[in-house]
């Protein structure tokens, strides 16, 4: 059976791209652009210390830390150093852009690789719009993790440096598999909000997979908190402290990104699948799809066989 993180990551139809390598000196503040709908933003530092802005949140982030802004909203990159700040230049590759800082000429202070994550309308913008905005993980917390991104960190730098046949492709799937680690690495060890497909506690991340795997069955809060020997009262305040979200908050996305793969992959009809997912009404079904995904059933089905048509 495969596991929860690679079951989302498939049906979120999850494409990456790596768009710039920064190697930036001191004293240093660029400016990023908003991505595009279902589109977000990462970033990777492999070497040196900076700090990342996003809207009113500032991030201090180290060699080994992560950064995902699901909402793809502007941000800027600001490296230590006295003065009021330079700007950058960048240089035109093959597959992505070589990002400076005006006038320098000396070592750069840190190395960065800044990405993006295009989704699907469905399950994939369920899923990011589940995560904190942003999501800032510090692998080198954790030794194994460490390890892991050393390894992964240097296949992108020795790819990126050769820039040749392949590069592209493989520096995405390198993209991807950095996503995959995000979405795993314990709550414990992330450095801000809660990522709930990586919950600490083993009887919440078991009701999660259970719940993943078979989002129609007959959830109740009775059922999950039996199946984690915990009274109502504890799992529910477990649930919530791990995930971020209520129960039925929870229960609700899972059933809709399920809905959301079927509607793409079947010609079974909404009423069925409502019924499938765990509805009890076509009705229900359809008043709760719109209010996450933001149309209907029918409608987002056409939009998904037109995508197909016409490819991207």
């Amino acid at each position: 059976m495969m596991d929860s993180v690679s079951r989302l990551l498939r049906m979120a139809r999850l494409s990456a791209q790596l768009d710039k390598r920064c190697l930036l000196g001191g004293a240093t503040r660029m400016e990023v652009s908003a991505y595009g709908e279902f589109e977000a933003a990462f970033h990777v530092l492999l070497e040196g210390e900076c700090r990342l802005q996003v809207g009113s949140t500032v991030l201090y982030l180290e060699a080994g830390d992560v950064v995902v802004i699901p909402s793809g909203a502007p941000h800027r990159v600001i490296t230590p150093g006295p003065g009021p700040g330079r700007g950058t230049a960048e240089t035109a590759g093959e597959v992505f852009v070589t990002t400076r800082s005006d006038g320098d000429d000396t070592a750069p202070v840190i190395d960065l690789f800044c990405g993006r994550y295009r989704f699907d309308s469905g399950a994939g913008a369920v899923l990011f719009r589940s995560l904190p905005d942003p999501v800032h993980v510090s692998f080198g917390a954790s030794p194994e993790s460490d390890e892991v991104l050393r390894m992964l960190s240097a296949l992108m730098r020795l790819e990126a440096q050769r820039e040749g046949a392949g590069t592209a492709a493989i520096l995405a799937s390198l993209c991807t598999v950095l996503l995959a680690m995000v979405l795993r690495t314990s709550a414990g060890r992330a450095t801000s909000n809660i990522v709930w497909t990586a919950a600490a506690d083993r009887s919440v991340a078991e009701a999660v997979e259970a719940i993943l795997n078979d989002p129609g069955a007959d959830w109740t809060i009775e059922v999950l908190s039996r199946a984690a020997a915990m009274s109502r009262a504890t799992f529910q305040r477990r649930f919530s402290r791990e995930t971020g979200m209520t129960v039925g908050g929870f229960l609700a996305k899972a059933r809709l990104m399920a809905a959301t793969e079927l509607l793409g992959s079947s010609d079974a009809t909404v009423a069925d699948i409502a019924g499938r997912v765990g509805y009890h009404s076509e009705s229900a079904f359809s008043r709760a799809f719109r209010a996450e995904i933001g149309t209907t059933p029918a409608r987002f089905r056409r939009d998904q066989s037109q995508r197909h048509r016409t490819g991207p």
